[in-house]
């Protein structure tokens, strides 16, 4: 840990995914960088699934977010082999597709006017017959309906790319310090550095506030810098197949009566059931009504789901912004950047938003793909 007020360039308050890719590419190109986490990869990583699905979580009006994430998408391979030679750690990257099913008529219909949206951006995207979306997963249940197959979509396990994420920065220079950030120093209306819990200070020309949920929380910068953070509970379940044969082969995502829900298989056997969407504030309980609804559409789309061994249930907080879109860029308090607000999509966007951060930070530039994203999209009369 630096001393009592040793100067680092840039300070990063949380070691979230975003936060450990941005400080690593930050560190590998010379910068010196200090994170500041008491628990690094603990908070919405440590829950996530881990899917990299730009075009099968496609929404109307999101087309700059699609590009976003589309770029980040096609960046992981190179990134994941990069971060995978470097480090020695596995991250379970998959890029074998990522199949959509739809439980009743009215969910296929649902499927059908996304295909075509997709259609109309270019997307690729095949459609497929019951028997079809079967024959890719036998454990679907004979009432599905049809589906689609996004074959660029992929996953990933956010609970082993953190680990290596955090070896790579450390590799690269960076410094973890496990203590929580307690406030961003302002001096002469300029942020110079954090204080810690602890008492303690680092100092830096710049900082990098990467919270997530907790970004609106960190004391010290004034009202209104930060655009709206707020959390969105997420439940998940986890399950492990025993035997020989997969229970999944691929990254499953169904409709059940307009309901989403998704099934994220890893190598090990352990299947990611998830998940929830809450507007409850800062609440992080398990509940039984979220975990029966999990359940209930998981086993509609594979009923032999509620075979499997239960291995884990947890709850994670998402960062949403405002707009539910990430939040990247120079803030109005000189000093302070933002690297917030990338609610369902900070797996999928920690790459390229790694890449948009360390630009503002280091060149003082917003590359072309994340100048939608910027905090003064929020400002009065924009």
């Amino acid at each position: 840990m630096p001393a009592k007020g040793a100067r680092v360039e840039i300070a990063v308050i949380g070691a979230g995914v975003v936060g450990l890719a941005t400080a690593w590419r930050a560190a590998a190109r010379g910068a010196r960088v200090t994170l500041v986490d008491p628990r690094p990869g603990s908070g919405a990583t440590s829950v996530a699934a881990g899917m990299l699905a730009p075009v099968g979580e496609l929404a109307y009006g999101e087309e700059d977010l699609l590009r976003l994430g589309l770029a980040s998408r096609d960046r992981y391979p190179g990134f994941v082999a990069e971060l995978e030679e470097l480090t020695g750690r596995a991250t379970g990257f998959r890029s074998d597709g990522i199949l959509q099913v739809a439980f009743d008529a009215d969910d296929l219909r649902a499927l059908a006017d996304l295909r075509r949206f997709q259609e109309s951006l270019g997307l690729p995207a095949e459609a497929l017959t019951g028997r079809e979306a079967r024959r890719l997963e036998p454990m679907l249940a004979p009432g599905v309906r049809g589906g689609l197959l996004a074959p660029g979509d992929g996953s990933i396990d956010p609970r082993r790319l953190a680990p290596a994420l955090l070896a790579a920065a450390e590799k690269a220079g960076a410094v973890l310090v496990r203590e929580r950030a307690a406030a961003v120093l302002v001096e002469r209306d300029t942020a110079v550095g954090v204080r810690l819990e602890g008492g303690g200070e680092i100092r830096a020309d710049q900082v990098l506030l990467a919270a997530g949920a907790w970004s609106g929380d960190v004391a010290g910068v004034p009202d209104g810098v930060v655009p709206p953070v707020r959390p969105v509970k997420g439940q998940v379940l986890r399950l492990r197949a025993r035997g020989p044969v997969p229970f999944l082969g691929r990254t499953t995502r169904g409709l059940v009566r307009g309901s989403p829900v998704y099934l994220v298989p890893r190598a090990d056997g352990e299947i990611v059931v998830g998940a929830t969407q809450e507007e409850l504030g800062f609440d992080t309980r398990v509940t039984a009504g979220g975990l029966w609804e999990l359940l209930r559409d998981a086993r509609e789309l594979l009923p032999g789901v509620t075979e499997l061994e239960f291995a884990e249930v947890t709850a994670g907080l998402r960062p949403g912004s405002p707009d539910n879109a990430p939040v990247m860029g120079r803030s109005a308090l000189p000093g302070l950047v933002l690297g917030t607000g990338h609610f369902r999509n900070g797996v999928l966007l920690a790459p390229v938003s790694a890449d948009v951060l360390a630009s503002v930070l280091l060149d003082g530039e917003v590359p072309g793909v994340g100048r939608p994203f910027t905090p003064d999209r929020f400002e009065v009369g924009r």
